[in-house]
C-alpha cells in the first residue's frame, strides 16, 4: 500500500510536469502563430492602402511609419527583410536594432522556400529561456513574394512555471496526507492480518524439548492458517511422545552407565582384597611367632580397602545429591580463603583486590566448589619442576567471577568437550566425577564454568555466580 502510494505520487508529479511542459510549448506554438498572422494581416492591409508601387524597394518607405503602429497595435515587434535576406526595416528602437541581424542565414532562406506553407520557425535558447523566430513571405496584391517578415518570439514561463510549483505543492501535501495515512492504515492492517502468524511464531519460538509445550488455539482462523496450526499441534503431540521416549532412554543409559561405573569401581579394590584373604588363608600359621604382626598388616590391608570402596560410595552419593536451593548472604572472599585453608602446598597462592564481595550462595556449596577446583589443579601439577596454582576473586558488574590457574600439564584438544562428564578422567586413578560435580552446582545457581588449557603450559578454570 505504501509503496503504490509512493510510486502513485511520482508518476502524477511527472505527468503533471510533463502536462505542463507540452501545455506551455503548444500555447507559446499557438500564440507565436496567431500573432504573426495577425501582423501579415496589417502589413497586407497597409499594402493595400498605400500609394506606393507594391515592390520590395519600396517597402522601406511603405513601412516607414506604419511599422510602428503595427507593431503597438499588436504589441509584438517584428523585421522586415527582402528576398535576399537583407533587413530593410525594424519595429525596435535604433538602440536595440544594433543587436539585430542585418542579414538573414542562408539555411533560413533555404528552409523557408523549400516549406510547403512557406513559413519557417526557428527554435533556439537565449538567456536561459527559449526562443523562437518565425519567418514567412510578403506577398504583394498578385500574391508574389516581395520580402519576408520576421517576428522573434521569446517564451515567458515564469507564471505558468509558478503556477506549476504551487500545483506541485499542494499535490505534495496531498500525497503526504495520503502517505501517512496508508503507513496507518498499512500497519493495523498487516497487524490484523498477522496477528495470527504472530501467535504461531511466538509458540514456535518458545517450543522446547525439555519443557511441557502448550499448543495453539485460535478462534476462527483462516484456512491457511487453520492448516498450520493444526500442524503444529500435531508437531507439539510428536515431540512430547519423542521427549518422553528419549528422556525414558536417556535415563536408561544414564543408570547403565553408572551402573558399569559403580561397579569397574567396585571391582579395582575387591580383586586386591580377594588375593589378600587367599594369601592368608593358605599361609596363616597361628604357631608362627610373627602371627600378631601378620594379623595387624592383613587387617590394615582390609581396612585400607574398605576405606577405598567407602571413598567410591561417597563420592558417587555426593555426585547424586544435587545441592538445593538454599541461599545465604555470604562473603565470597572469606569464604575462599577458608576453603584454602585445609590445603598445606605452598605453591598455592589467592589473590582478590577486594576484602569483601558479599553474594548469596549456600557456604558449603562455593567450599565444595574451590576444593574440587583446586584438587584438580594439584593433580595436574605433580610433574612440574616448579608447580603454581593461582586462585584469585573478582567483581564483575552484577556477577562474581572465582579463577583457579595452574601451569600444570594442561587439558588436550581431544578432551575438552569431555572434561564436565561425569565418569571422564584423565588420571590413572579417581572416578572423574569432581568437574560434573562441580558443574552440577554452578549450574544450579544459574553461574556458568568455563576453561582455557593449552597442553604443557596449564589451565585456568573461571566460575561466575550471580551476586543476587
Amino acid at each position: 500500500m505504501i509503496l503504490l502510494v509512493v510510486i502513485a505520487s511520482v508518476l502524477v508529479a511527472g505527468v503533471t510536469i510533463y502536462h505542463s511542459q507540452e501545455q506551455n510549448k503548444d500555447y507559446h506554438e499557438n500564440r507565436l502563430e496567431r500573432k504573426e498572422e495577425q501582423i501579415l494581416q496589417s502589413i497586407a492591409y497597409a499594402l493595400k492602402e498605400t500609394t506606393y508601387p507594391v515592390t520590395t524597394e519600396n517597402l522601406e518607405l511603405i513601412f516607414m511609419d506604419e511599422i510602428y503602429k503595427i507593431a503597438d497595435v499588436q504589441n509584438v515587434p517584428f523585421n522586415i527583410y527582402d528576398l535576399e535576406g537583407g533587413l530593410i526595416k525594424s519595429s525596435r528602437p535604433a538602440f536595440e536594432a544594433d543587436s539585430i541581424s542585418n542579414c538573414l542565414d542562408a539555411e533560413v532562406l533555404n528552409n523557408l522556400k523549400i516549406t510547403t506553407n512557406k513559413r519557417y520557425v526557428e527554435k533556439k535558447t537565449a538567456a536561459g529561456d527559449n526562443y523562437q523566430a518565425s519567418y514567412s513571405y510578403i506577398n504583394d496584391l498578385q500574391f508574389k513574394p516581395i520580402g519576408i517578415v520576421n517576428l522573434p518570439y521569446f517564451e515567458d514561463n515564469s507564471f505558468n512555471n509558478m503556477e506549476l510549483r504551487e500545483l506541485l505543492l499542494r499535490l505534495g501535501g496531498v500525497y503526504l496526507l495520503t502517505l501517512l495515512s496508508a503507513i496507518v492504515l498499512a500497519y493495523f492492517v498487516s497487524k490484523y492480518i498477522t496477528r495470527s502468524l504472530q501467535a504461531i511464531s511466538d509458540k514456535i519460538y518458545q517450543t522446547g524439548l525439555t519443557k511441557r509445550n502448550e499448543k495453539i488455539y485460535i478462534e476462527n482462523p483462516g484456512q491457511e492458517i487453520g492448516k498450520l496450526v493444526d500442524s503444529y499441534n500435531e508437531m507439539i503431540d510428536e515431540l512430547e511422545e519423542s521427549a518422553v521416549k528419549l528422556a525414558r532412554s536417556e535415563r536408561e543409559q544414564a543408570w547403565r552407565e553408572m551402573a558399569k561405573q559403580v561397579a569397574h569401581e567396585i571391582k579395582n579394590p575387591l580383586t586386591p582384597l580377594r588375593l589378600t584373604v587367599q594369601s592368608f588363608e593358605r599361609k596363616f600359621d597361628p604357631k608362627d611367632p610373627k602371627a600378631e604382626s601378620k594379623i595387624k598388616e592383613f587387617s590394615k590391608t582390609l581396612i585400607q580397602q574398605i576405606d577405598t570402596m567407602s571413598n567410591i560410595a561417597s563420592a558417587f552419593s555426593n555426585f547424586a545429591d544435587m545441592p538445593a536451593q538454599q541461599k545465604e548472604t555470604l562473603n565470597v572472599v572469606k569464604i575462599v580463603k577458608l576453603a584454602l585453608e585445609i590445603f598445606t602446598e605452598d605453591y598455592i597462592h589467592f589473590i582478590s583486590d577486594e576484602k569483601e564481595i558479599i553474594a548469596k550462595l549456600d557456604r558449603t556449596q562455593l567450599i565444595r566448589v574451590v576444593t574440587n577446583l583446586v584438587k584438580n589443579a594439584i593433580q595436574a601439577v605433580p610433574e612440574v619442576e616448579s608447580p603454581r596454582i593461582l586462585v584469585t576473586v573478582a567483581s564483575e558488574k552484577d556477577k562474581v567471577k572465582i579463577s583457579v590457574a595452574d601451569n600444570g600439564i594442561g587439558i588436550g584438544d581431544d578432551f575438552t568437550d569431555k572434561i564436565f562428564e561425569p565418569k571422564f578422567t584423565t588420571k590413572s586413578s579417581g572416578m572423574g566425577l569432581g568437574l560434573g560435580m562441580v558443574k552440577n552446582i554452578v549450574e544450579n545457581y544459574r553461574g556458568t564454568i568455563d576453561f582455557t588449557s593449552q597442553e604443557g603450559k596449564g589451565t585456568v578454570f573461571t566460575v561466575k555466580f550471580p551476586k543476587e
